[in-house]
């Protein structure tokens, strides 16, 4: 869609450019013939003038604008409907993933869920080859308050999480709390917590999982209303979380854990324990076979396999301090470059820089979490103090 956007754009400037080639060029003729003409003979070069512009505007009335534009908007019709359905779907199925053990039981929901991957399997390799390390596009940006006149303190946000009917999850480190955002980024609801929420991820539409100190607390949204649900005990720190196809990842601050939804641990996926906060936050690529984790000390970006294989690690210097990542549904990767004040999309093979979204002259200031928003084509940032950056993209 992009790419037939610039093709009708740059079509339109050729046109555009050649009308204004065409009423300068016959604006400087009109000059030079009627340099010498008194006042009472200048009427009939300016009606003349009048009509000539017409003529130019005419010829460009009949230009191939209208039919590009018209043949733009046929291409992307098909592609619309099937972005629109991918984002529809993808919501449907994990409205699916949660109601199929309570209506089926164990095994009818095993063979459901198998059934289930297979199509899951087959739209990803879909997205894989048709949407290859799209580059997204900044065209716009608001600015949202989320402090609460409660609070005698700034905020802190450490965690984003956007929801499918636009409402918005943020976790408030320095006020122990995790906030409700309505569609216009108003504080709707808040939830207190007994410490500093680290991260913070979902694991449906409904619920999300918040990680703090040495535990994952799970909340539940409901009618703009925040619960608290069941809680998982750890024997390490929580510095970071995420969760893909009902297994949790959780960074202990020098090492990657793979856990089950019920806590238990499956094993440990990868270790460096040379300094602390070298495993700060991770973020799950939508198949699966991607992990990605921020060395915060290190000032590295590490990609590993779906075994915790280290597969790529990315520096930069417009990535000191990295910090909040997330991977959109489609696979794009985002991070943020907490003391360069900076948000970056990096390859899925997380090797190269793809472009730079935001900036301290965008307003950035410590970013320390992010998150993209399907529903509302958005890139959310959380920042260590009270307003978080709203990015419309393309």
């Amino acid at each position: 869609m992009k790419s037939l956007k610039v093709s009708y754009k740059e079509h339109e400037r050729l046109i555009v450019d050649g009308l204004r080639v065409n009423i300068v060029s016959y604006l400087r003729e009109c000059e030079t013939s009627t340099v010498n003409t008194t006042h009472e003979y200048m009427q009939y070069p300016i009606s003349e003038m009048r009509e000539e512009i017409k003529y130019l505007l005419a010829d460009f009335e009949k230009s191939t604008i209208k039919e590009k534009k018209e043949e733009l908007n046929l291409k992307q019709a098909p592609l619309k409907v099937v972005r629109n359905s991918c984002i529809r779907l993808h919501y449907e199925l994990f409205h699916l993933h949660v109601a199929i053990p309570k209506v089926l039981g164990k095994e009818l929901s095993f063979i459901a869920s198998k059934k289930c991957l297979e199509n899951i399997q087959q739209s990803n390799i879909f997205i894989k080859e048709n949407f290859p390390n799209h580059v997204f596009t900044v065209n716009g940006k608001s600015v949202h308050n989320v402090n609460m006149p409660s609070e005698s303190g700034t905020c802190r946000i450490t965690a984003v999480c956007a929801l499918p009917n636009g409402q918005v999850l943020v976790a408030d480190y320095y006020n122990k709390r995790v906030k409700l955002l309505s569609q216009q980024y108003q504080v709707v609801s808040h939830l207190d917590v007994w410490n500093g929420p680290w991260d913070m991820c979902l694991i449906t539409p409904t619920e999300a999982a918040v990680a703090m100190f040495n535990e994952v607390q799970f909340i539940t949204v409901s009618q703009s209303q925040l619960a608290k649900g069941r809680k998982l005990k750890l024997q390490h720190y929580c510095t970071g979380i995420a969760h893909n196809h009902g297994d949790l990842y959780i960074c202990s601050g020098t090492a990657l854990y793979k856990f089950t939804l019920s806590g238990e641990l499956v094993c440990r996926l990868y270790e460096d324990s040379s300094a602390d906060f070298t495993v700060q936050k991770c973020a799950v690529s939508p198949t699966g076979d991607r992990l990605y984790i921020t060395s915060w000390s290190q000032h590295k970006l590490h990609t590993l396999a779906r075994d915790g294989t280290l597969l790529a690690t990315y520096t930069d210097p417009a990535l000191l301090r990295p910090d909040g990542l997330h991977v959109t549904p489609t696979g794009q990767l985002l991070v943020c470059g907490f003391l360069s004040d900076t948000v970056l999309q990096v390859g899925w093979e997380g090797k190269s820089k793809l472009a730079t979204l935001a900036t301290q002259k965008d307003g950035m200031r410590w970013p320390e979490s992010v998150c993209y928003s399907s529903t509302t084509s958005s890139i959310i940032v959380g920042q260590n103090g009270d307003n978080i950056l709203v990015f419309r993209v393309e």
